[in-house]
């Protein structure tokens, strides 16, 4: 019987945050809300966190995942890119008789996901003929009123046509909230993954935050702690 399957992608390698991956967040390791969320979703035959790092694979055991293997260093340097490691875990499966129909890449660094959210991606690409569901969120502002900064410092709209258009009058845009990717493994690409194949899980800006910097992980450290209250 084909199932589902998630793949945590964790290396320990962290230039910006060292060990952000087990960096305590409100007195837990932060892949810990990750692996929890995927449990108790109850969608899986079998999380499994790819890491190259010891340390890490020891806390996400501990939290309940699996580290069948610890990721090869040409798939964990500076350069590697999680799709490639998401793409070995699977191979690796695969060569164990592993058969599974859905594949789910959850960040590490997600400590707002929801269980709601990630069943109503499973849900959703379940009874379509989509290739992908992701989490997204709405941008705060009309990404068609903004402008970048040129070399003499001066400011050039990305779409000048759109500068006395009214905010109302605006298609609203949406971003990846970097949570989960759901991905049917026996269908190929036929369009980029942010495109026609693609099925958007819109999730509430208050449960979205970046964590790529110390400023980012304070940030979502004081959002936490408002929405515990």
């Amino acid at each position: 019987m084909k199932s589902a399957v998630c793949i945590i992608p964790a290396r320990g390698g962290s230039k910006r945050i060292p060990k952000k991956n087990i960096k305590l967040f409100h007195s837990k390791p932060l892949i810990a809300y990750s692996i929890e969320v995927a449990l108790n979703s109850k969608l899986f035959e079998n999380v499994i966190v790819t890491t190259d790092d010891e340390e890490i694979a020891r806390i996400a055991r501990a939290y309940g995942a699996e580290t069948p293997f610890i990721r090869p260093q040409k798939l964990s340097d500076d350069m590697s890119t999680s799709s490639d490691a998401v793409a070995h875990a699977i191979e690796y499966l695969k060569t164990e008789g592993k058969e599974f129909e859905y594949v789910c890449t959850l960040y590490a660094t997600a400590p707002f996901l929801q269980v709601k959210y990630l069943v109503e991606g499973y849900k959703r690409l379940k009874n379509s003929d989509a290739k992908m569901a992701f989490s997204v969120t709405s941008m705060p502002f009309p990404v068609q009123r903004t402008f970048t900064i040129t070399e003499d410092e001066r400011c050039q709209m990305f779409t000048p046509e759109h500068y006395a258009t009214r905010s109302q009058d605006l298609a609203e845009a949406y971003q990846d909230a970097g949570q989960f990717y759901w991905e049917r493994v026996d269908k190929e690409w036929s369009d980029i993954p942010f495109g026609s194949q693609s099925i958007p899980v819109v999730i509430e800006r208050k449960f979205v935050q970046d964590i790529d910097t110390l400023e980012d992980f304070e940030r979502a450290e004081l959002m936490y702690e408002i929405l515990l209250k």
